[in-house]
């Protein structure tokens, strides 16, 4: 049976009219108020803060209820690609931080409209289950773990079978969340 107690939400400034999402989530039980509880230092929790400084409540609609998990990252993704976040020109305060994104213009190739966010939302959750992996393995994982046992491993004809998994491990090595153990194949999750 399919768990469908997750909902996708906006939290809404209250100053304008109609109010203006600022946010968009997906979560379950109270997440969607936890952002209001102790405002962070982000764009978002910087917002926040400021329309409750001008006593005002910030409003938490939720969109979507009763859906699988999958739903709510697809429908998350889909809201946040068609708003737009404040760095791609939109008015979103969602953090999708774009990594390894070229930076020449090339006018022969069309990208089209929230795919961006969309596959920085997609890189962003298997950084997380690599991550996640590395962390219940102790004694650390091979890139070719992160393939096959996450299903990350490509059947195209060419022989870089592991490549993707390969770049997301490296990514994290970068963000300095994995470390190579020794002179082993083996990386590992650094405490944080």
């Amino acid at each position: 049976m399919i768990e469908t107690s997750y909902y996708v939400y906006a939290l809404k400034d209250p100053r304008s009219s109609p109010a203006k999402p600022f946010y968009i989530g997906k979560g379950i039980g109270v997440r969607a108020y936890d952002h209001l509880v102790k405002p962070d230092n982000s764009r978002k929790g910087k917002l926040i803060q400021e329309i409750m400084d001008q006593g005002a409540q910030v409003l938490v609609t939720i969109l979507v209820d009763s859906v699988s998990e999958a739903q709510s990252i697809k429908l998350e993704a889909e809201l946040i690609s068609a708003f737009g976040t404040i760095d791609t020109g939109g008015f979103l305060t969602n953090v999708i931080i774009p990594s390894g994104l070229s930076g020449k213009v090339r006018t022969s190739i069309v990208v089209p409209h929230g795919a961006q966010e969309k596959a920085q939302i997609g890189l962003s959750l298997l950084k997380d289950a690599i991550l996640e992996f590395a962390k219940a393995n102790q004694s650390g994982i091979s890139n070719s773990d992160a393939a096959s046992l996450l299903g990350l491993k490509s059947d195209y004809g060419g022989g870089s079978k592991d490549y993707l998994s390969y770049s997301i491990i490296g990514l994290l090595m970068r963000e300095g969340k994995l470390a190579r153990e020794g002179n082993s194949r083996k990386h590992v999750a650094k405490v944080q």
